[in-house]
């Protein structure tokens, strides 16, 4: 059973009418619905961007460049990624007290001019190309599921040739009905879940390479990563160097989001108040580039814990893209109903869940 239910969503400005007609307890400084969210939900964001795919070819990363340059490019963007998120929290307000809802908005209010362009253009293609990665991440870690299974039936040597496409299209569908989640602060659960997943396939990760160490066998290493002459050409170690810089950047792309996560948080927001290595022949995720083939139902378990976080993930990087389209189409027609109403559906033992016809067919 549907109806439709005028509804503004709060990426829509209220006005001071608004607030005037309801409770000024639902509502916060700024007009819009109280935020709840807390420590733990915007911890659990943080978590679920941060040990996102990216965290699954460090150890291919760290292999390339070495026990010296790995971990030193590890700090380093360690110590960016701090730095940046520091100042982003604190340019959440601004200095006459108006809240900065996105990224954008701390460079519109900061900095003005071409450079809100400039930033946007970084912010969204970046988000863009996260969004994406994941998808393609998630639909590996599905197909590697069907292809251990093959490999644990017919051996490790048999042909289990298996198409992404299928499980791509299915991990579609899924954000399609997820996007319907109206905004960030109504995510937590997500990626609540999505974090317990990231620390269950990281630990089993841990305790795979663990395992793997103990259990003897040679496996050479170096200082300086893969050996120019002996694993790969001069221009494959610079290239293979460039690129897992890259994946070591990739793993720090949180910030991006940051804004998103504080503007979550209930007023007064709180402002500013390890892999083993396994020599250099890794595979680029050792999850799904089978580093390790048993037990099976144990990597099977990894995996499915892989896609299941990056369903959450996709949602916490492509929610401030689809905000941004939503609050566009609203500015332009603000009072066409296809944009700005609600239709509530009463689904049995789930309560009612809200469809925006807009974001049905353009999200994701």
């Amino acid at each position: 059973m549907t109806r439709g239910l005028e509804k503004k969503s709060m990426y829509i400005e209220q006005t001071s009418e608004t607030v005037e007609n309801g409770p000024s307890k639902n509502f916060d400084d700024d007009g819009r619905v109280k935020r709840t969210g807390t420590l733990v939900t915007a911890s659990a964001h943080i978590i679920t961007a941060v040990i996102g795919s990216g965290v699954l070819s460090l150890s291919w990363a760290i292999a390339q460049l070495g026990w010296v340059a790995g971990p030193a490019v590890l700090m380093a963007f360690s110590l960016i990624t701090y730095f940046t998120s520091t100042l982003l929290a604190d340019s959440y307000r601004s200095d006459h007290g108006t809240r900065n809802y996105t990224y954008m908005d701390v460079v519109r209010s900061h900095l003005g001019g071409f450079k809100v362009q400039l930033c946007g253009l970084a912010q969204y293609g970046n988000l863009i190309g996260v969004t994406i990665g994941y998808t393609i991440t998630a639909s590996i870690s599905m197909v590697a599921v069907d292809r251990s299974n093959c490999f644990h039936k017919h051996g490790h040597q048999a042909k289990c040739s298996i198409s992404n496409y299928p499980f791509m299209i299915i991990f579609a569908a899924i954000q399609i009905i997820l996007s319907q989640i109206p905004n960030f602060h109504e995510l937590s659960w997500l990626s609540i879940v999505a974090a317990v997943m990231s620390f269950a396939y990281s630990s089993i990760g841990l305790g795979l390479s663990i395992a793997k160490v103990a259990g003897g066998g040679h496996a050479r290493t170096s200082l300086t990563g893969v050996t120019v002459g002996v694993d790969v050409s001069g221009s494959e170690k610079v290239w293979r160097s460039f690129q897992a810089i890259g994946d070591i950047a990739f793993a720090y792309a949180y910030s991006t989001v940051l804004i998103e996560i504080q503007d979550t948080l209930k007023s007064p927001p709180p402002e500013n108040k390890g892999t083993l290595h396994l020599g250099t022949k890794l595979p680029g995720n050792f999850l799904t580039g089978f580093g390790f083939y048993e037990p099976f139902w144990l990597i099977d378990f990894a995996n499915v814990c892989i896609a299941i976080h990056l369903i959450g993930a996709y949602q916490v990087f492509a929610q401030p893209i689809f905000s941004f389209v939503e609050r566009l189409g609203s500015q332009k027609w603000p009072e066409n109903k296809f944009i700005t109403t609600e239709h509530a559906i009463n689904v049995p033992l789930c309560g009612t869940w809200y469809i925006n016809l807009f974001r049905l067919c353009i999200f994701p």
